[in-house]
C-alpha cells in the first residue's frame, strides 16, 4: 500500500489554507504533516516553519509573495521540500529567487489552481490570435471579496499573458491597468484590466473580445474555494519526487504549452 503524501500547508490561516486543510483531512491519499502561519505566529494548531519543512513531502503555501520566495530559498537549501506557490503580486526580485529555487526542487507556481480556469487560458490564447487587434479591443475583468490585497489578480494577469501570447506581444507593452480622468482614444491592440474589490467574492473573471458590432465573452465563475484546494492538491501529487524545475498548472494537466 503507498504511504500517503506528507503535506505541510503555509498561510494556513487565510482562506485558502483552511480550504486545503479541510480538503487533506478528507482524503486518505494525504496526510496533513502541519499547518503554520507567519514567522513567530503560534496557537491554533500551528507548527514551526522549520518543523513543517522538515516533515513534509510538498509544502502547499498560499501566504505573500514575499514568505513564499523566502520559503522556496529555504526548502532549496536542504533540497526539499517540493513546493507548490499560490501567492500573487510577485515582484521581479522575488520571481528571480524562486527561479532559483527551483534549481534544486520542484516548484509548482500558479496564479489560479482551478482546472477549469486553467483551460479557459488556451481558449483565450486562440481567440486574441484569431481576432485581429485593429478591430478587437480586449478588456478583462475580475471580481474578489474585500480581502483581496493585490490587484489585477494573478488570475486576471495569466488571461492578460494569454491575451498577448496569442497576438505575439508582451503584454507589458499592451497592458492599460485602470482608466481616470481625460484618457484619450483606445490605442490599437490595448489590453485592459477592470478590477472590484468587495464582499465575499470568491472569484470572476470575464475576457471581453469587443467590436464595433459585436462582443464575445469568455467567462469563469468561483463557486466555492473547494475546487481550488483540489486543484492544488493535485499539484501537489504532480510536484511530489519531480525532477527540479518550475512548472505551472498547465503542466499538472498535460495540457500543450501555449507558447
Amino acid at each position: 500500500m503507498t504511504s500517503p503524501l506528507k503535506i505541510a500547508v503555509g498561510g494556513a490561516q487565510g482562506r485558502m489554507g483552511r480550504a486545503i486543510v479541510s480538503a487533506l483531512s478528507g482524503d486518505p491519499a494525504f496526510l496533513h504533516a502541519g499547518s503554520f502561519g507567519r514567522q513567530g505566529s503560534s496557537g491554533g494548531g500551528l507548527i514551526d516553519r522549520s518543523a513543517a519543512i522538515e516533515a513534509a513531502d510538498v509544502i502547499l503555501d498560499f501566504s505573500t509573495a514575499a514568505a513564499a520566495a523566502e520559503l522556496a530559498e529555504l526548502c532549496a537549501a536542504r533540497n526539499g521540500p517540493a513546493l507548490v506557490i499560490g501567492a500573487t503580486g510577485f515582484e521581479p526580485e522575488e520571481l528571480t529567487r524562486i527561479r532559483k529555487a527551483a534549481d534544486r526542487i520542484a516548484i509548482v507556481r500558479s496564479g489560479n489552481f482551478s482546472i477549469g480556469l486553467n483551460m479557459l487560458l488556451g481558449l483565450v490564447a486562440q481567440a486574441a490570435a484569431a481576432l485581429p487587434a485593429e478591430t478587437w479591443d480586449i478588456e478583462i475583468l475580475e471580481a474578489h471579496h474585500r480581502r483581496k490585497i493585490d490587484a489585477p489578480s494573478g488570475t486576471a494577469l495569466m488571461l492578460g499573458n494569454a491575451a498577448a501570447e496569442g497576438r505575439g506581444v508582451p503584454l507589458a507593452s499592451v497592458e492599460r491597468r485602470g482608466r481616470d480622468g481625460i484618457t484619450g482614444e483606445r490605442p490599437v491592440g490595448e489590453i485592459g484590466f477592470s478590477v472590484v474589490r468587495g464582499g465575499g467574492i470568491v472569484g470572476e473573471h470575464s475576457v471581453l473580445f469587443a467590436a464595433a458590432e459585436e462582443v464575445v465573452t469568455i467567462s469563469h465563475s468561483a463557486l466555492d474555494r473547494g475546487m481550488f484546494a483540489r486543484g492544488a492538491l493535485a499539484a501537489a501529487r504532480f510536484a511530489a519526487g519531480r525532477a527540479p524545475g518550475e512548472y505551472d498548472m498547465q503542466d499538472v494537466l498535460g495540457l500543450p504549452r501555449r507558447s
